[in-house]
């Protein structure tokens, strides 16, 4: 039951401190939603058997913690949503948009121009967080704009700019096979795989992995499984809140028997 309590506390952190450097992931928002999902899951197990004095503290908490950021939750899905609409404008991700070769950069550019004329309009009567997502927005493509557009006109540049550091590396590292210049990153990117290159045949990699004891082996693989474990309930969490805090609801009323 303590462990279960834990979890549940683990599950409330991490709703308020969620942070996200991804495109279109906004840790604050997601960490919101997180946060909700658990309240109206915790207020659902009121007047149940699995009802203590500790969930009922809890639920106090959570509540006020929704009421003080409600506002501005709103605001941030406002803002999100208007955010999604420039990506589907820009067509990304590309593999989401089936017409992403052929449109052309002049088509973009005007479609941007109207939707942002559009969101600068909203922005005015919007919340606080839509005007300054207006603002960034128009500076930037005002900036930088045109100099985004040349991968909806060269074949194979990717629109994000991570991939396009990932392209130019992968060139750089076929550059250095070229000139002759030896490199070790290659093999050490393969990580565990690296025994295939010490193996001449499948006989000496098979002798290799077999020098390792089973019971060595399945200790090393439970531990792994342990360490795994809260990796796999955040995972979880994040994917489906309500049912992960419901299921351990449910555990937590199956101890109290």
């Amino acid at each position: 039951m303590i462990a279960i309590e834990a979890q549940i506390r683990t599950a409330v952190r991490d709703a308020v401190n969620r942070e996200s450097r991804k495109p279109f992931f906004w840790g604050g928002l997601k960490g919101y939603q997180q946060l909700d999902a658990i309240a109206k899951v915790l207020h659902g197990r009121v007047g149940t058997s699995a009802e203590t004095t500790y969930f009922q503290q809890l639920i106090k908490q959570v509540d006020r913690a929704l009421a003080q950021n409600r506002e501005l939750a709103d605001g941030l899905q406002e803002a999100h949503s208007w955010l999604r609409k420039i990506a589907a404008c820009l067509r990304y991700p590309p593999r989401s948009y089936p017409d992403f070769d052929k449109v052309t950069s002049q088509q973009v550019a005007q479609e941007m121009d109207a939707l942002l004329q559009n969101l600068g309009q909203q922005a005015q009567a919007g919340h606080q967080v839509l005007k300054t997502l207006s603002s960034a927005v128009d500076y930037r493509w005002n900036l930088y704009g045109q100099d985004l557009l040349h991968c909806y006109d060269i074949p194979g540049l990717p629109p994000d700019n991570l991939k396009i550091e990932s392209l130019f590396n992968r060139l750089r590292s076929h550059q250095r096979r070229i000139s002759g210049r030896k490199s070790t990153k290659e093999l050490r990117d393969f990580g565990q795989y690296q025994v295939l290159f010490l193996a001449e045949s499948q006989a000496a990699l098979l002798e290799q992995l077999q020098r390792v004891p089973q019971q060595d082996y399945r200790k090393h693989r439970q531990l792994l499984a342990q360490a795994e474990v809260p990796r796999q309930f955040f995972h979880r969490l994040h994917r489906d809140p309500a049912g992960t805090i419901q299921k351990l609801l449910d555990r937590y009323s199956q101890h109290q028997i």
